[in-house]
């Protein structure tokens, strides 16, 4: 079974020396894990989350020059974090918010409203606030899921929304630019997310995944994390999404 992946450069000069990397959503998860790589790689982070007490945690672990705990789906609140922002940055990353799922007939024109919207609209949100933010050749860099690409029941809206995400992405590509815009579909993550949603049934899903995903191990936030910073210092990808679930569409 191979390793994790190591933050370990060896004697290779770091991606993102001097460079400012946000993370909306960081304080666990992907977001932390990007955090931490980033910052081995040289960057100056900024770190947000909702939870106070969790995001001094996460930014110590991070090495965070700067917090904000505030909730990304509140406009004005994240209009406030981008404003109060001392200065230009060179990439955002935003792992907020998470699927909500079941029986499309169960759910009510509110609930529907805010399952399709959630990720849609927190990435317009952050697009408008990203202009004259940004660096021209940063990187604005979203999370998502691939899990609900096969329409199921009990998946509700999910489906529609991951398969709206890739094209307002692309869209988003060419009104910012030369700001570059792109998404990270994820399959199963063995993140504290994963745990909560899971809760007992946790450890029967990775062993599951262990013994049929061809890498022969669950996908971890380091591997998604690596992605992300390749994304942000290779300045010819944009307009793009890009797949990692170590095989998982694959097998079914």
């Amino acid at each position: 079974m191979c390793a994790e992946p190591s933050a370990v450069h060896g004697s290779r000069a770091p991606a993102l020396p001097g460079q400012t990397v946000v993370v909306i959503g960081g304080s666990a998860g992907i977001g932390l894990a990007t955090a931490r790589h980033a910052r081995a790689e040289g960057a100056t982070v900024i770190l947000t989350g909702r939870n106070p007490e969790r995001l001094r945690t996460a930014a110590a672990q991070a090495e965070a020059s700067t917090t904000a705990a505030f909730d990304a789906n509140d406009p004005a609140q994240l209009q406030r974090f981008f404003e109060e922002l001392p200065g230009p940055v060179d990439h955002v990353l935003v792992t907020a918010g998470h699927p909500t799922y079941g029986r499309l007939l169960d759910m009510d024109p509110e609930q529907a409203s805010r399952a399709i919207g959630g990720h849609m609209v927190l990435a317009l949100d952050v697009a408008r606030h990203a202009v004259g933010t940004v660096r021209p050749g940063g990187t604005l860099l979203f999370v998502g899921g691939t899990g609900a690409r096969r329409v199921r029941a009990g998946l509700g809206v999910a489906p529609a929304a991951t398969a709206a995400m890739p094209v307002l992405i692309a869209g988003l590509a060419l009104e910012l630019a030369p700001v570059r815009v792109n998404l990270i579909a994820a399959g199963f993550v063995d993140t504290p997310l994963s745990s909560r949603l899971l809760g007992e049934g946790l450890e029967a899903r990775r062993e599951e995944l262990r013994a049929t995903l061809p890498i022969g191990r669950v996908v971890v936030p380091a591997d998604v994390a690596a992605l992300a910073v390749h994304i942000m210092t290779n300045t010819a990808l944009t307009g793009a999404t890009y797949d990692i679930d170590g095989g998982q569409q694959l097998v079914g």
